[in-house]
């Protein structure tokens, strides 16, 4: 199969579900045979415009694009739609609402196959403005009108599809991304001033639907003795929160932005933490709570849906989303109840191990590769409901 790639910043991955998925599957279909292009923003992959390089199999095609806020994932998705139609392709895959936006291109245009995967709805995250909210929701409907199969990470976004659309998709997990060895020294967190085992790890971009400052509140109300807080990850275009963000710690020992963490500093924190807490409102499939699970590391994270489904009572706790009270309460419990918290990660791990793994992904995805290229109907969809027709125009 010949496979267009849309959506992603680029490769090799630095920061993002996406771009990690993308290193984990499009790698593994190369090595079957199969030829993968991914069209990839120029600022991120530090190339002139329309080279390319291969990694791992897969050939990155650096676009042009623009630093505007919210603007520059569309305009590279719609220089990637296009460049999809000139050449012949089998399949057209999309990941992320936004570029879905111009998924009518390869639909109308040529007899590839279009794909989008979601991992989450990203018209609810509180980055976007009110114009990138609408764009990002605008691609959601024409998602659910024009691809052939729609893939979704969770259980939760499976039901949405269903309930707000009447269209069927295909759930297929995300997988945590695969750690090398780190120091077994812990020499990194040491000059950090961190102890291991000694410190709570949130993971994750400082935006605020993560509610890291959620979490930095109910540390500071514990207060527990012997413990420090790591906030690690990208600012992203949330740059006047993350500055209050350290503002408001910027005199608190027990507090430490670690920054975006990559490869062997990033697996060591990992390893290293007591505890991993992930307080979001909104989330797909959190792949830094699958990391951790994946790791061992005991798992305290808010009770939205996406986390429901990784978490049962005998794999971590959940506390009530944006609720303080709540989150002090089992921030508390977790920490002086070491061996519990234990017992859980252990059954977490085995959890992930079974249920996530990159090769079935891969083998899933390239099935519904095969099913949509061999049908004449879209994988799953059911006739439109009233809504959708009316704003997208009926066929």
């Amino acid at each position: 199969m010949k496979i267009a790639v849309i959506g992603a910043k680029g490769l090799p991955p630095k920061q993002g579900g996406i771009e990690h998925y993308c290193a984990e599957v499009y790698p593994r279909m190369a090595a079957q045979g199969h030829c993968v292009d991914l069209f990839a923003r120029s600022s991120y992959t530090n190339c002139s415009w329309f080279d390319h390089y291969d990694y791992w199999g897969v050939r990155v095609i650096s676009l042009p694009d623009w630093r505007l806020r919210g603007l520059d994932a569309l305009m590279t998705s719609a220089l990637g739609a296009i460049a999809s139609c000139v050449q012949q392709y089998d399949i057209v895959h999309f990941h992320a609402l936004g570029p879905s936006l111009f998924t009518c291109l390869p639909k109308i245009t040529t007899s590839a196959k279009v794909v989008v995967s979601c991992q989450g709805l990203d018209w609810q995250r509180a980055k976007w403005g009110n114009l990138s909210s609408r764009l990002i929701l605008t691609g959601e409907k024409a998602a659910v009108r024009y691809a052939h199969g729609l893939i979704v990470v969770s259980k939760d976004l499976k039901s949405y599809f269903l309930q707000t659309y009447e269209r069927d998709t295909v759930y297929i997990p995300n997988a945590p991304a695969s750690y090398s060895a780190s120091d077994p020294n812990f020499s990194y967190g040491t000059s950090l001033g961190l102890t291991k085992g000694r410190y709570i790890l949130f993971l994750g971009r400082l935006v605020p639907e993560k509610r890291p400052d959620l979490l930095i509140e109910a540390f500071r109300a514990l207060k527990p003795a012997g413990w420090k807080l790591v906030l690690a990850g990208g600012v992203s275009d949330t740059k006047s929160f993350a500055a209050k963000l350290l503002e408001t710690v910027a005199n608190d020992r027990d507090i430490l932005f670690a920054g975006e963490l990559q490869r062997s500093r990033l697996w060591e924190i990992v390893r290293g933490a007591g505890l991993f807490v992930l307080p979001s409102d909104v989330e797909g499939l959190p792949l830094a709570m699958l990391e951790a699970m994946r790791e061992g590391i005991p798992v305290l994270a808010s009770n939205i849906p996406a986390h429901q489904q990784l978490i049962s009572d005998r794999q971590g706790m959940l506390f009530t989303a944006g609720n303080l009270d709540s989150c002090i309460t089992s921030l508390d419990w977790a920490i002086n109840h070491p061996t519990e918290m234990a017992a859980m990660a252990k059954n977490a791990q085995k959890y992930v191990q079974l249920q996530y793994s990159w090769d079935h992904i891969t083998s899933e995805t390239l099935k519904l590769y095969t099913t949509i290229l061999n049908s004449s109907e879209p994988e799953g969809i059911s006739e439109p409901n009233s809504r959708l027709v009316g704003f997208l125009g009926k066929k």
